[in-house]
């Protein structure tokens, strides 16, 4: 197992009924069953078609009846509430609905691939506790993984919402490497902007990448 899915794993803490949202191809589910990670898991898709490739990998497991595989929108068909539940690969406002038509259970690890800073947000507006949100790299993407319990209330600036809080102080070497990147994209936009008002947006990214890179810079 190697990549986003091995750091995705490698973050999962144990519980007693685990729950993977979209499962996909169920190798979370795997590693929290190998691993005696849960007692229970819940397979869950939107479509039977897509759950079936899950189904087949967990087979022995949904035999033995510690995998249940459920198709379902999000958790409302799940049968019992999870005390753990992973959402990974799918957009921030997505999962920010999930949550929406369900409930915020107890534990939970996100894994957005887009809008992460909207999963911040809710979070901390529903009382959340995030433990961790930081940024890992795999293949030359970046991806972020939100961490938490959904009691115990959190706060958080502007810009912890909009870059994670554990990346600006220091906790993940990808995310320097990102905000250089995304640095060295910004002045090559600045250098072909026609207009005072997009060069004047990409200016004031470029001075706030510049400022995230020099205080993260600091921690390495």
């Amino acid at each position: 197992m190697e990549g986003r899915i091995a750091q995705i794993c490698s973050a999962l803490p144990p519980a007693r009924v685990f729950a993977d949202i979209g499962c996909d191809h169920g190798y979370m589910t795997e590693y929290m069953l190998e691993h005696r990670l849960c007692e229970r898991a819940y397979i869950s898709d939107v479509s039977a078609k897509s759950l079936k490739k899950a189904e087949r990998l967990l087979a022995r497991y949904i035999v033995e009846g510690s995998c249940i595989p459920v198709v379902a929108d999000g958790m409302r068909g799940l049968p019992e509430p999870a005390d753990l539940v992973l959402i990974a690969g799918l957009g921030g406002e997505e999962i920010v609905k999930i949550l929406q038509d369900a409930y915020l259970p107890a534990r939970f690890l996100f894994q957005p691939m887009r809008n992460t800073d909207k999963v911040r947000r809710y979070l901390v507006e529903r009382g959340a506790r995030i433990g961790r949100d930081d940024t890992f790299s795999d293949g030359g993407y970046y991806y972020d993984l939100i961490l938490g319990n959904a009691t115990g209330g959190d706060s958080y600036s502007e810009r912890e919402f909009r870059f994670g809080r554990d990346n600006l102080k220091g906790s993940s070497r990808s995310f320097l490497f990102q905000m250089r990147e995304e640095l060295n994209k910004t002045n090559s936009r600045l250098q072909a902007a026609r207009t005072g008002e997009s060069k004047n947006i990409l200016t004031a990214r470029k001075a706030e990448l510049e400022e995230i890179i020099h205080e993260v810079e600091r921690y390495f």
